[in-house]
């Protein structure tokens, strides 16, 4: 993908560099820009938590921290067909509390307790294990999130697919951190850090830390989450410290503790898989694992393996986004400008980076995923000299995996950027910068399709 050279030859419906220029110029006319000044107002920023929802990965991915994305028509383990937009991991909140957000507030107050302290016969943990040494490296490929745990024969099936190199069972549920509703992940440290990127998988002393009860979470989440290292968090009940910032490459996965600590924290067991297949053309795997996995699971790419077809060495300008399209995007973007960077928001009064990309994106009938990482996979890399506006751009900012893509802006033209870019600060158009910078893709909604 990233080879990939642009025919410039456009068929006559398709846009010119000049038009889409006059468009962005005229947006600009239109929407000068007066950032509104964010009160913080407690109930306004309460407001902005509740919709501080991450989403379980979607197809197509890239090299990730973490995010899973609802396919629309998901019908929930209690039968309410799931809104557009809704994630599976509300869903399981949902199982795992007994009946939402509403219910958790009508139950009778749990005394907080931190992890591996005493606590009923039913939940008393283990204690925890001297984590083993690292094996060999996996590439994470696909993340598969069920409603329930997975059976020893789902398991073996998946491990026994044509492609499949490796397969790690752990588990998955949203859990409200510190009121924040991050997608979590319970795990093996002795197993699952050979799936997780190489910086993060021979820190032997993080992993002692989660099997001894501590929490790790994304640097998206620590930085623009608030989320301080060595802070204790409430969680589900429990006090956790944060032990470490970590990518653990794996779309919105932004927090990671222990199985044990999963289970004191009521998370499913066993629901999720995460599988390698470095061999095998991702879009193609899902397709198998849909076949083998219990219906209404989440199967995700969040680091695709992807066979281009024959012969094709480049992108139609038939493939991109029309006109009419470009300009829905970009005036759906300047719309929100003022409004408040809110870590893991996808509006409509407050966003993260990718959020406001979505939705921006959505305005134009464009499917696009969840996460930046995954937003990188949507279409053909291209010169920033090149760029027109409405295409992406994007950086790798996280010092835990420089090579992973955590921001993203849309080009605005005449080298400024509309973006989301950080917490306290507001969506603005800016001027670019090339410290850290990845690269800039222009968006095929069917590209964008197959991954989000």
């Amino acid at each position: 993908m990233s080879g990939a050279v642009l025919d410039h030859r456009a068929p006559g419906s398709a846009p010119s560099r000049s038009g889409l220029a006059r468009i962005a110029a005229e947006i600009r006319q239109d929407l000068a820009y007066r950032p509104r000044p964010w009160r913080r107002d407690p109930a306004r920023r309460a407001a902005h938590l509740r919709r501080t929802v991450q989403v379980i990965a979607v197809l197509l991915g890239s090299v990730v921290v973490a995010d899973v994305v609802l396919l629309a028509g998901w019908q929930g383990p209690d039968g309410r067909r799931a809104a557009v937009g809704e994630r599976p991991w509300a869903a399981l909140q949902r199982n795992a509390a007994g009946s939402g957000d509403a219910a958790a507030e009508r139950r009778e107050p749990v005394p907080e307790r931190t992890a591996g302290e005493p606590a009923r016969p039913s939940d008393q943990p283990t204690g925890g294990s001297p984590v083993a040494p690292l094996q060999r490296l996996h590439a994470p490929h696909v993340l598969v999130v069920a409603e329930r745990p997975l059976g020893a024969e789902v398991v073996a099936a998946v491990r026994g697919t044509p492609g499949v190199a490796a397969a790690e069972v752990a588990d998955a549920a949203e859990i409200r951190v510190d009121g924040k509703r991050v997608p979590t992940m319970g795990v093996d440290p002795s197993t699952f850090r050979s799936f997780t990127p190489e910086v993060t998988a021979r820190s032997d002393t993080l992993w002692q830390n989660i099997a001894d009860g501590a929490m790790a979470v994304s640097f998206d989440l620590g930085r623009d989450g608030g989320v301080a290292l060595g802070s204790t968090v409430a969680a589900g009940g429990l006090r956790l410290r944060v032990g470490a910032y970590a990518t653990v490459g794996m779309g919105s996965i932004a927090a990671i503790v222990s199985r044990r600590t999963a289970r004191e924290l009521g998370m499913p067991e066993g629901n999720a898989l995460v599988v390698s297949a470095p061999k095998t053309d991702s879009a193609r795997l899902r397709a198998r694992l849909r076949k083998i996995l219990p219906k209404g699971t989440q199967v995700v790419v969040i680091n695709p393996v992807v066979v281009p077809p024959k012969g094709r060495t480049a992108w139609p300008e038939s493939a991109f986004l029309t006109a009419q399209q470009v300009q829905t995007v970009l005036r759906a973007a300047a719309s929100k400008l003022g409004s408040p960077y809110v870590w893991g928001a996808e509006g409509p009064d407050g966003f993260d980076c990718s959020g406001l990309v979505q939705w921006a994106y959505r305005q134009a009938g464009v499917r696009m995923p969840r996460v930046a990482a995954q937003q990188w996979a949507t279409g053909p890399r291209i010169p920033l000299a090149e760029a027109r506006p409405g295409d992406l751009l994007f950086w790798r900012n996280d010092p835990t995996n420089p090579g992973y893509i955590s921001h993203v802006a849309i080009y605005w033209g005449n080298g400024m950027m509309l973006h989301a870019p950080r917490r306290g600060d507001v969506v603005k158009i800016s001027k670019i910068y090339l410290r850290n910078f990845a690269g800039a893709v222009r968006v095929s909604p069917q590209a964008a399709a197959r991954v989000g």
